[in-house]
Order: structure tokens, then sequence, then C-alpha cells
């Protein structure tokens, strides 16, 4: 039980972010933002979005830094997966 953390390299509204997932559970994963002190607005269906300014203050609360293809490769393995097409109801 794991919460992850990719690189903060995805560039939106003039700053960098990140996504923050969990490889165990979605639960686990809500919890772990709530503490972080996360607004559920940054959540995407399976991961949040955060911004780099938040990256260091998550990696210190125990987020596990990762690279985007592990971030990926994990999530997909947990089965807490989805895509855009799932995201888009087609």
């Amino acid at each position: 039980m794991t919460v992850l953390i990719d690189q903060p390299i995805w560039p939106a509204h003039d700053t960098l972010w990140a996504h923050l997932v969990s490889d165990h559970s979605l639960d686990e994963l809500h919890a772990f933002a709530a503490r972080a002190g996360l607004p559920l607005r940054g959540f995407d269906g399976d991961h949040y979005d955060v911004p780099e300014s938040k990256y260091d203050e998550l990696v210190s609360l125990g987020a596990e830094p990762v690279t985007v293809r592990q971030l990926v490769t994990r999530l997909r393995n947990s089965g807490l997966r989805i895509t855009q097409k799932e995201k888009r109801g087609l």
C-alpha cells in the first residue's frame, strides 16, 4: 500500500503538475490527499493533479517519488487505472 507521485513535468495554468496515485485503493489516495490538504477538485478519476509547489511537501508526508512510467505501470497493475476513453464514457 503506497501513495506514489511522479515528477512535476505536466504544464498547465502557468505551473508544472505532478500526479498522485495509490497502488492499493482510492480510499487510501483520498485519505492521503485529505491529510495533505489537497482539494477534491484536483481528483481526476484515478489520480490527483498536484502543482509543483506541493511536491516536496507530499514527499515529506510519505508519497513515494517514481518516474512517470513507474507510476502508470503500478497504477495499471493495481486495477485502478482509468483510461481517457473510460473518462469520456465511450
